[in-house]
């Protein structure tokens, strides 16, 4: 029987896979860093998110980017203190972009209120340590265009900070998302697209979500080696936006093309957020915690996870 297109690709990748693993040994000595994004554990004091995390054998944190004014979000002396408790790095900070603080909206006060939210958050995430910001170009949940200059309206805006991404030797990482969520930029493709408009040393990376990729790219293997060396964080659910292991999504595949690009260097994090399904999922990041719930999620996500990472390199 003919194999159909994704099975084909599917082939190819795990052939070069293959080829790298009997050439290039020494390509696997260090395995993929795993992180966790914790905002998706809602109003949960940063402790037991920790605690938590330690228990899953997870080393790294993707902070809740929560400085939404002066006066609020993680402090950082209070914060490093913590996670050290439980030999927690920060990997990096998830920027948080709504209708409040939408850089490509045409109402300038929130613009600016995007503007001010970035200089806090650069500066947060250099002080903890962290690699990368995550930036979105348009608010999440607005999945409706503005009008047509939405997009070079987001350039501009951006690059009025850009500079503080090189001072502060942070990355800005350029998220695609869905278009059930988002107006503009959906794919790898697009993000780059974003990345060369802004044309800035400081804004060069992305960061891929894979359950959006399901939902926009042809083939999430294909797109993860066309983000290649820009690809800096990874988040990960699995096909219904559970767990790693509960749906159907191909991980041995994805795992396979992080090892392809390299994905196992220093500074790199594989970063499991399932959020489960919906359209706008940012609510979640004031939900009352169900702990149980969310210690079965991130211990089944994490060890699925290195079961198959350590099957592929059996």
């Amino acid at each position: 029987m003919r194999k159909q297109n994704y099975e084909l690709k599917n082939e190819r990748l795990r052939s070069a896979f293959a080829q790298l693993k009997q050439n290039h040994p020494e390509r696997f000595q260090q395995r993929l860093k795993l992180s966790w994004s914790n905002w998706g554990f809602g109003m949960e004091d940063l402790a037991e998110s920790a605690a938590r995390l330690e228990r899953a054998g997870i080393r790294y944190i993707e902070l809740h980017g929560n400085h939404y004014g002066p006066d609020l979000g993680y402090r950082a002396a209070e914060t490093l203190r913590t996670l050290g408790d439980y030999g927690i790095e920060v990997a990096g900070v998830c920027g948080m972009f709504s209708p409040d603080n939408d850089l490509s909206s045409n109402r300038a006060i929130q613009r600016q209120t995007a503007i001010d939210y970035i200089r806090r958050e650069v500066a947060f995430t250099a002080e903890l340590g962290g690699t990368y910001l995550l930036v979105v170009p348009g608010a999440v949940g607005r999945p409706h265009a503005y009008d047509d200059m939405e997009f070079a309206r987001s350039v501009e805006t951006l690059r009025m900070v850009a500079d503080l991404f090189a001072e502060h030797s942070v990355k800005a990482a350029i998220e695609p998302i869905r278009s059930a969520e988002v107006s503009f930029v959906h794919t790898v493709a697009d993000a780059q697209r974003y990345i060369a408009a802004v044309n800035h040393p400081g804004v060069r990376h992305v960061n891929g979500d894979v359950y959006h990729m399901q939902a926009e790219e042809v083939h999430i293997g294909e797109a993860l080696l066309q983000a290649g060396d820009q690809l800096v964080n990874l988040h990960m659910a699995d096909s219904n936006r559970c767990a790693l292991g509960d749906g159907s999504l191909d991980l041995d595949m994805i795992i396979m093309a992080l090892y392809l690009i390299g994905f196992n260097r220093d500074g790199c994090y594989v970063t499991p957020e399932p959020l489960g399904p919906g359209g706008d999922p940012y609510p979640a990041m004031y939900g009352k915690p169900d702990r149980t719930k969310l210690d079965a999620l991130v211990l089944t996500s994490a060890s699925y996870f290195r079961e198959r990472e350590a099957e592929l390199l059996a």
